[in-house]
């Protein structure tokens, strides 16, 4: 049996810190391998300021903010996607002296979805994919809403079923809606907002996404007519990702979640309560315990305290507080985890603790 379907989680998720300079600037990985990214992620960690996100799909451009509603922006803060990294110009993302995060994957492969040639969805859809890592970017406009009663299958060309979903209106001011696999297929999220999970069958029709498409019904969130949508997709694989639930025990001795490698990033949201989205990492916080805390429906600053406290272990993650965002006791939590290094390699190579 395969310990892990990915030997280097470094050639398909990176997260790199550094420093504004108020001029130009290029950022380049320092992971194993090379990363091109697909899918940028940046926060100001020093100051308050918006989470801002770009990708290959939409154009580097065109960021979208995951700390609000608003439509797709026309911004000049990254200039190129490069081979291993990105580049910045003096703007919100490189003000000098100010220090920021970027969570980066990779997708890369384009598609474009016929959908009345291939029999695969029932309106159009493109995108960039990487089935080996289980992400895929995917774009589509509903312009058949009428002829679909409001309901709509598109393709995400993972060819494997998708665990999480992250979709944006682009045009328009609107939530981001989040589905997790964890929860029912009448519940979403959105991840502009601290709401516990809300229950609506029109988001995703009630239906859960297979190995070709997702569905999304009649709503405005997930399927308005004659609109831009982007979604985020991604889909599990052993050693390098995971998507998955637990509950809170309200102890400092708290709760251990297995993921079968050891993190590079977790970001966890409660669903039973009014909490905020946190992001957790490996580089802003290189040993055990974490300290520092985003949270992606706020533009605050990076905070550090105690009300983070987890220890990245070589096979998953271990709660080491009793605190709202992560372990109240009963409260019911959902997670989603990439790896520094799988728990064992392919060869039986092991991980270690930090």
């Amino acid at each position: 049996m395969a310990y892990t379907d990915i030997d280097d989680p470094s050639a398909y998720f990176q997260t790199t810190l550094y420093t504004g300079n108020g001029g130009t600037q290029t950022i380049t990985n320092g992971g194993n391998s090379d990363l091109q990214p697909n899918w940028i992620w940046t926060k100001v960690r020093s100051e308050t300021g918006s989470h801002r996100l770009v990708d290959t799909v939409r154009g580097i451009t065109k960021p979208l903010f995951s700390n609000g509603t608003d439509a797709e922006g026309n911004e000049t803060n990254y200039s190129a996607f490069n081979s291993d990294g990105f580049s910045l110009v003096n703007n919100s993302l490189n003000e000098n002296n100010r220090t920021y995060v970027a969570w980066q994957w990779k997708a890369g492969t384009s598609f474009t979805n016929d959908a009345s040639g291939t029999g695969i969805g029932s309106i159009d859809s493109a995108g960039s994919v990487n089935q080996d890592a289980g992400f895929s970017i995917v774009s589509y406009t509903n312009t058949n809403q009428s002829a679909n009663s409001g309901v709509a299958t598109i393709k995400h060309g993972l060819n494997t079923t998708p665990n999480v979903m992250i979709l944006k209106d682009r045009d328009a001011t609107s939530d981001w809606s989040v589905y997790h696999s964890s929860l029912p297929t009448n519940k979403y999220l959105a991840l502009n907002k601290n709401d516990a999970g809300a229950v609506d069958t029109n988001i995703w029709n009630n239906t859960a996404p297979t190995s070709t498409v997702f569905t999304v019904g009649d709503n405005s969130y997930t399927n308005p007519s004659n609109r831009k949508m982007i979604g985020y997709i991604f889909a599990e694989k052993k050693g390098y990702s995971k998507f998955g639930s637990y509950t809170g025990n309200g102890n400092a001795d708290g709760t251990f979640v297995y993921t079968g490698f050891k993190p590079a990033y977790v970001m966890v949201k409660r669903t039973d309560s009014t909490v905020s989205w946190t992001i957790l990492d490996n580089k802003r916080d290189p040993f055990n315990v974490t300290t520092e805390r985003l949270f992606p429906n706020e533009n605050v600053a990076g905070s550090v305290g105690t009300n983070a406290n987890t220890d990245f272990l070589s096979n998953g993650f271990k709660i080491r507080v009793n605190h709202n965002n992560f372990n109240t006791s009963g409260g019911t939590y959902i997670y989603m985890a990439f790896a520094k290094n799988p728990f064992v390699t392919s060869t039986g190579v092991p991980a270690t603790a930090r």
